[in-house]
């Protein structure tokens, strides 16, 4: 058990054994595994089981919760920091922590200690198409997106209910339901914002997935927190909803369990 801090709030000595937690996963293999999840559920389109659908937010907590166990099995201090993004990022962009913004024509991250200069970070699993072996960044150059989420955007994705809506998929107004407004207008504006790798299917080939991930998994249990008498929804027995969203279905890729509720 540990307690997620804000990143900002961090030491330089709890900066450094997170990345240095999260260097020792990428020596041995196991970081780009948990990348493999993710992109795997993202090339399932229309049957994806972790987005655009009702356990896009169940499925991102059990896979938060596995990578921070991997990363205590190397340092048991180490705990998710989560990045609020409506408040000064202070030491993220950091040369010790996640280092800065991408340069050139490719977007290429040249700082910090997952950039291409520190020789330790290479994108071994890529989206196709994709041949950069490299780290990239284009921190608010996204032709027609928003920035960073505010404040009052926040605020009013805490105050929507309920949890879901129908059609329960990627249709679902983002004035409809919470878990609509959170991922479509606050989860979708971190990973656009920052650009490069985020925008990819292997997104978190880029350490900062797991930081922007553990905001939203906080607003998430602070609507819980809000809204006790909200549930899960749909409901079972809800037809023409995606396998893995619907309230009994195992989440894959962990087979057997655990279900979204």
């Amino acid at each position: 058990m540990c307690i997620r801090k804000n990143q900002a709030t961090l030491s330089a000595n709890e900066i450094d054994a997170f990345v240095q937690a999260v260097l020792q996963l990428k020596r041995t293999g196991t970081y780009d595994k948990f990348v493999s999840e993710h992109r795997a559920a993202f090339m399932e389109g229309l049957n994806d089981p972790a987005h655009r659908g009702p356990a896009f937010l169940p499925w991102h907590r059990e896979y938060l919760r596995r990578f921070e166990r991997a990363l205590q099995a190397i340092d048991p201090k180490v705990g998710l920091p989560y990045w609020d993004w409506t408040v000064d990022p202070g030491a993220l962009w950091q040369p010790n922590f996640m280092g800065g913004d991408g340069i050139g024509p490719d977007g290429k991250v040249m700082t910090g200690p997952f950039s291409t200069e520190a020789g330790r970070w290479t994108l071994n699993v890529r989206d196709d198409g994709d041949n950069n072996l490299f780290l990239s960044r284009r921190f608010g150059g996204m032709s027609g997106m928003s920035g960073l989420p505010t404040s009052q955007q926040v605020n009013d994705a805490l105050a929507r209910v309920p949890y879901d809506a129908a059609p329960w998929n990627r249709e679902t107004s983002t004035d409809a339901s919470f878990r609509s407004r959170l991922e479509r207008s606050i989860h979708n504006s971190g990973h656009n914002w920052v650009g490069g790798s985020m925008m990819t299917g292997s997104s978190p080939n880029d350490p900062v997935f797991w930081l922007h991930h553990c905001n939203i998994d906080r607003l998430w249990a602070e609507w819980q927190h809000n809204h006790p008498e909200q549930t899960y929804l749909p409901p079972a027995g809800t037809p023409n909803v995606v396998s893995g969203h619907r309230i009994d279905d195992p989440m894959r890729p962990w087979d057997t369990e655990p279900t979204p509720p």
